[in-house]
């Protein structure tokens, strides 16, 4: 298995990049958030998963090994392919699949294409407690950072194809619904949740 590649970025897509290893461009498939954290130009290493199937070589790749681990577990789960899940962690993080399916939070679970009420119930059934525990806690809130990295999301959305208001928009009124203060930096650590957050409020709309 392909555990991870690290490279150039050559290209950053809708749905995946392409990273130079060894010469080679491999085209990953990755979540917005992953994405989001891309530089065309700029050296990344993603942790990935060699999905093989008759007629094809699907490489997917996760800013973080929990993120990878959290995309094979969940495809323990029957009705559950590589798709679903790159969805679901397009939606939830981690951490919030975890607190969804430690809670039977149904209303969450179906928040991500492709997930109606019983593919809920079986994820919450099935799953049971192969995530583990939620691994966040205030140690992990750290300290707000004092770049503002809200212009990583904006980017990620208008390379998602929408218009740069619409995404400052967008955010804005994500971080107002948060309570947070127009002036106060979003910290980097934030960049991958805000973003899923504004691709919820956006749905498939462009503008």
């Amino acid at each position: 298995m392909i555990a991870s590649v690290r490279g150039e970025v050559l290209a950053v897509g809708i749905d995946r990049a392409v990273v130079e290893t060894g010469g080679v461009g491999l085209s990953v498939l990755a979540t917005p958030s992953t994405l989001a954290l891309l530089r065309v130009g700029e050296h990344a290493r993603l942790h990935t998963t060699l999905v093989v199937r008759e007629d094809s070589f699907t490489l997917y790749g996760f800013a973080d090994v929990d993120e990878r681990e959290t995309f094979d577990t969940v495809q323990t789960v029957s009705g559950i392919g590589p798709r679903t899940a790159l969805a679901m962690l397009a939606v939830l993080s981690p951490d919030a699949l975890r607190g969804a399916v430690a809670d039977g939070n149904l209303t969450t679970l179906m928040k991500v294409p492709g997930i109606g009420r019983k593919g809920a119930q079986r994820l919450v059934l099935e799953l049971g407690d192969k995530l583990g525990p939620v691994r966040g806690g205030a140690a992990a809130e750290a300290a707000v950072a004092v770049v503002d990295h809200r212009v990583k999301v904006v980017e990620a959305l208008e390379g998602l194809g929408w218009t740069a208001r619409t995404a400052e928009d967008a955010v804005s009124d994500v971080l107002t619904a948060r309570g947070h203060a127009a002036d106060e930096p979003l910290a980097e650590g934030d960049v991958p949740d805000v973003l899923r957050a504004s691709l919820r409020m956006l749905g498939g709309r462009r503008g």
